[in-house]
């Protein structure tokens, strides 16, 4: 099932994907006013939600509503940064595989939707893309055993994580400054929930095309801390609730890392593909100018 976030005729929904459609189900559902509060009625109301939408016709077409963010406003995001292997070796600094994944916080207001614009910020010039496989908490999780920890995963959805490189670096251990840009990143377009991963999370393929380029492709057979550990190390220092976002990483060939650097620029189409997912899409414009 493709759970989805939108607006229709200015009211906030939410359902899920069929085809070219979108069947409403807060209107069959009214119990649940969105996506975050499905997702805390547990595998019951997920259950729900499935019965209710087989076989119903689809409310509106895709091409008639404005997508929001899959959870909308989700109210914390995890991103775990390096944690491709190839990424490590990307820095060429000599430094041995980490020990612990590495992690930075994101706020709901850096990230858009699909099909809205990314916003190249007056302050700077290097808007960046990074293209991740982005987990959906679906349970309340403490202190998760590896064996458990798959079980607390609603689903998955696509991310762009994008990053105002320069602002990176104004600091030396932090990230937080260049990582919060309003409209740096975009989150969707959709949430495919885990029963759609019977063959698991261990070789998902994730790709970035910018203006039609293949720049990053590669699998989570690569990772270094694959989703079980992340979710476990997580819930170790704090409570994962349904509805909260791991960002998993993001493979080599973010534009930082060409010579010279290709960043985003107004106009440019960027595509982050999922496998079993599909396809989150923005284009990028500078802030200020009227589209």
């Amino acid at each position: 099932m493709k759970l989805v976030s939108y607006l229709h005729e200015g009211a906030a929904r939410w359902g899920c994907v069929v085809d070219d459609g979108i069947i409403d189900l807060g209107r069959r559902l009214p119990s649940f006013s969105s996506v975050a509060a499905l997702l805390e009625g547990g595998e019951a109301a997920l259950s729900q939600a499935r019965a209710v939408a087989e076989g119903a016709a689809a409310d509106h077409a895709l091409a008639d509503v404005r997508l929001d963010t899959p959870v909308a406003r989700p109210r914390r995001v995890f991103c775990i940064g390096v944690n491709y292997a190839h990424r490590n070796a990307e820095y060429k600094d000599g430094s041995e595989l980490p020990k612990y994944p590495s992690i930075f916080m994101r706020v709901a207001e850096s990230f858009v939707a699909h099909g809205e614009p990314l916003l190249q910020p007056l302050e700077s010039r290097q808007l960046d893309y990074e293209g991740e496989i982005a987990i959906v908490i679906g349970r309340r999780a403490r202190r998760v055993k590896d064996g458990d920890a798959l079980a607390c995963i609603a689903g998955l959805t696509c991310m762009n994580e994008g990053t105002i490189r320069d602002w990176v670096h104004h600091a030396k251990f932090n990230v937080t400054q260049g990582k919060n840009w309003n409209a740096s990143g975009a989150i969707g377009p959709w949430i495919v929930t885990a029963d759609e991963f019977p063959q698991g999370y261990g070789d998902l393929r994730v790709q970035t095309r910018v203006n039609g380029e293949t720049r990053q492709d590669d699998t989570t057979a690569n990772l270094m801390f694959d989703f079980a550990y992340l979710i476990g190390y997580l819930s170790t220092f704090t409570t994962l609730e349904p509805g909260d976002i791991i960002a998993t990483g993001t493979p080599i060939g973010a534009g930082i890392r060409f010579n010279p650097p290709k960043f985003l620029q107004p106009g440019d189409v960027v595509e982050i593909e999922v496998g079993g997912v599909g396809v989150l899409r923005n284009t990028v414009h500078a802030e200020g100018v009227a589209s």
